[in-house]
């Protein structure tokens, strides 16, 4: 079969020409073009918040939370144990120190006191005869047998003597002075036990009656002074001036060992009672005015610093510290948290920044990013001092005519063009304003 022949004018329309092929290329070269200015697009601007430092005074203020405590406490435990047999004092009852809260039952003890008393002063009575008339008659006695004994002696001896010369010349006989020097020898010894007893009743046998009379004194005193204090256990009485905070018990009942029976608070003053860092502690002394925010409490209540421990808690390694507020109309009460702010340090003149304007590295070092001339950030490496609340101090680093970054500096690199505004301008335009790309 003979086949048609090709249609010559579409043959012509395949066919390239050079004008085709040359329209081809330039619409090649223009989409390249195209996406080359694509790719060519300014980076956007990131918006962040920035201001210039602040030059004014900044208090050091050290923050912590605390338990009102009272100045005083007495949780009265009754030495004894029997039951109560009346209460002088109800809950609420303002009381001195020394005033009867409450009494327990005491008549045994009442009795035995007053048998002690009794012994005690028969003890008394006997001392008193032993020292002042029995020894006195005992030593007089012994000195008048050895009175005796000497006359006695000094006589015999005379006769002797005299004997002896009568003997000699021949008027009496032998037997005479033998009578004579026999009565002698034995007013001797007379004399000579009549000293020893008197040198006894002196010094050995006086010390010891005086000894014994004093013992058995003594004894019978500290016997009478026990059943007394026995006695006096049985009565409750304030050991300080305060409130009566606590009374668990009714008139009959008896305590349980351990337990208070009443207890009394002295809260015309109250203690706040906080532990902070070694660091902070040491910044501070004693009599550093202070405030506690009580809940409930409309106003600071002043303060003052009354004790910095001088010792680390073992456990938190941290320092204690008491804070004395007035209470004298009694609206704090015992037990209430509360934060308590310390004034410390004051810089009159400071440069002062927001605290999140502050980047610290991983090695401690602090920075901050601030706007160029350029409108780019760049960091800046400073110190700071003070921090009071939300400001904190920059000693090196900065002037006033820096316009630092203080919302959005974290991850900025150096260099990146910022601008200021709110920090949610961003997130209210649309994404074709943000430089994105259009699909």
């Amino acid at each position: 079969m003979n086949e048609p022949a090709p249609d010559r004018t579409l043959m012509k329309l395949r066919m390239p020409t050079p004008s085709r092929i040359l329209l081809g290329s330039a619409l090649v070269a223009t989409l390249v073009v195209v996406g080359c200015k694509k790719e060519e697009t300014p980076a956007p601007e990131v918006t962040v918040q920035a201001e210039h430092p602040e030059q004014g005074a900044i208090s050091e203020h050290i923050t912590a939370d605390a338990i009102l405590a009272p100045l005083a406490q007495a949780a009265i435990q009754p030495k004894i144990a029997a039951p109560v047999k009346k209460f002088y004092v109800q809950r609420g009852a303002k009381v001195k120190e020394g005033q009867l809260l409450a009494v327990l039952e005491n008549a045994d003890l009442i009795g035995g006191a007053q048998d002690n008393k009794g012994a005690y002063e028969a003890a008394q009575a006997a001392y008193a005869t032993a020292t002042k008339a029995q020894l006195p008659e005992d030593v007089q006695k012994a000195e008048t047998d050895f009175a005796q004994a000497k006359a006695n002696l000094d006589l015999n001896t005379s006769i002797v003597n005299n004997r002896k010369q009568l003997f000699s010349e021949g008027a009496i006989p032998g037997r005479d002075l033998d009578t004579a020097q026999a009565a002698l020898v034995q007013a001797q010894a007379a004399y000579d036990t009549a000293a020893k007893h008197l040198e006894s009743m002196q010094k050995v046998n006086r010390e010891a009656e005086l000894k014994t009379a004093q013992g058995q004194l003594t004894s019978a005193e500290g016997k009478y002074k026990a059943a007394a204090a026995q006695v006096s256990y049985t009565e409750i009485r304030s050991p300080i001036d305060g409130v009566v905070t606590d009374r668990p018990l009714y008139a009959g009942e008896t305590p349980a060992g351990g337990s208070p029976l009443i207890t009394v608070m002295d809260t015309s003053s109250l203690l706040a009672k906080a532990h902070i860092a070694q660091t902070l502690a040491q910044q501070m002394k004693l009599g550093d005015e202070a405030s506690l925010a009580v809940p409930g409490v409309a106003h600071p209540v002043p303060a003052k610093v009354t004790l910095i421990s001088p010792a680390l808690d073992p456990g938190s390694t941290t320092i204690e510290i008491w804070l004395k507020a007035d209470n004298k109309k009694g609206a704090l009460k015992v037990g209430t948290p509360v934060k308590v702010l310390i004034t410390g340090r004051t810089v009159k003149n400071a440069l002062k920044l927001p605290v999140s304007s502050i980047l610290t590295a991983e090695d401690g070092s602090k920075s901050v990013m601030v706007i160029g001339s350029d409108s780019t950030a760049q960091k800046k490496t400073v110190q700071t001092g003070i921090q009071d609340g939300d400001d904190i101090q920059i000693t090196q680093g900065l002037t006033t005519s820096d316009m630092v970054i203080t919302t959005g500096a974290y991850g900025l690199d150096k260099g990146t063009k910022v601008k200021i505004g709110k920090a949610d301008e961003d997130e209210d335009k649309p994404a074709a304003d943000k430089g994105g790309d259009k699909d």
